[in-house]
């Protein structure tokens, strides 16, 4: 009679000879490793097989194909929508701190400058205040892409400096030769704050804000750009199911949240991967805005295919929807979310 092994995980009995349970699949000789128990997880959500290159091809050039079979029960084939979207998530954000590193850099400079040139003030006035608001201007323009400020906003920053040479807009009303005596002479930080307009009976929200802001001056605002994009990968676990919320209020009938989510899931990658392709094309060459302006509009249109695909609605229907559940998010959803990635990062900062 042949030798029995005896299986942690189902408890039954199966062949020494075999590798592998043949009821519960689970390995035969169970070697528990930091190795392996890092490297299985590491293979189970970032692994690239068949089945990734069998979900890459349907979601890029067939929208709304991949999340109605998966719904439909063809799974096994295809990457799971959760594993798929934190692949390409991770993917873009990876790229994307390459170029976040680099405007950082920039602004962080042309900021630095800006507080050396009011320092130098007294000794050559027009000069320095002229090269301070001229670098940095050129610094904003040149990542508007990223800080997202318009001309407009831009010329109305140079206009309050302009206003008001002698006083830092980080000052809080005070010299900027006052508040640096006290932190150069190493003042407590109750004194400092108490400097900056802080009463004594104040909260403890408003002594945070006032703490905060006292440390965006003395460290002269730098890091803030970095701080403010390592908080929007925590935002868009955020913004996914809401996206998945405003599918259900205009498919009610159209099945569970659960249906919602995966086509969420896999429209979420569709918008990461054709981030990815446009960070690394900006790296190479800077595209025109028209074109990356067409570009965005693609994702509308593959919006309106892949609703009309999953949802087997009409053209007209998916049209309409596809327009408005668009401008509903990117006119509510996106700016309340902009708002609260700002108001994180200034109190992660």
């Amino acid at each position: 009679m042949p030798d029995k092994d005896l299986c942690k995980n189902c408890e039954k009995t199966f062949d020494s000879s075999f590798d592998y349970c043949p009821y519960c699949g689970q390995e035969a000789t169970d070697n528990l490793t930091i190795g392996v128990l890092f490297s299985n997880t590491i293979e189970n959500y970032f692994s690239i097989d068949a089945r990734f290159f069998r979900s890459f091809i349907p979601l890029m050039l067939k929208p709304g194909v991949l999340a109605r079979r998966f719904v439909d029960g063809k799974r096994l084939q295809y990457l799971h929508p959760a594993q798929f979207y934190l692949f390409i998530s991770v993917l873009f954000f990876f790229i994307f701190s390459f170029t976040v590193r680099k405007a950082d850099k920039e602004v962080n400079k042309a900021i630095e400058k800006g507080f050396e040139a009011e320092i130098s003030l007294d000794s050559v006035p027009s000069v320095a205040d002229s090269l301070g608001i001229e670098q940095a201007r050129e610094a904003l323009k040149k990542n508007q892409k990223f800080t997202r400020f318009s001309d407009e906003e831009i010329e109305r920053l140079d206009s309050i400096i302009v206003a008001s040479p002698d006083q830092n807009p980080l000052s809080f009303g005070l010299s900027q030769e006052k508040l640096d005596s006290l932190i150069a002479a190493g003042a407590p930080l109750d004194e400092k704050l108490k400097a900056i307009g802080l009463k004594e009976d104040a909260g403890a929200f408003n002594k945070r804000l006032f703490t905060q802001l006292l440390k965006l001056y003395e460290q002269r605002a730098g890091g803030l750009l970095q701080t403010l994009y390592d908080t929007i990968p925590v935002a868009m676990f955020v913004l996914l199911p809401i996206f998945a919320l405003l599918l259900k209020l205009f498919y009610w009938k159209r099945g569970s949240f659960a249906h919602h989510m995966v086509f969420s899931f896999y429209y979420f990658t569709f918008l990461f991967t054709t981030f990815c392709v446009l960070l690394l094309v900006n790296l190479v060459i800077d595209l025109p805005g028209a074109l990356e302006f067409l570009i965005l509009l693609s994702v509308v249109l593959y919006l309106m295919i892949a609703l009309r695909n999953f949802y087997r609605s009409k053209w007209v229907g998916a049209f309409f929807k596809s327009g408005f559940i668009s401008f509903l998010y990117m006119l509510f959803v996106v700016p309340l979310a902009a708002v609260g990635v700002i108001t994180v990062a200034f109190f992660l900062y």
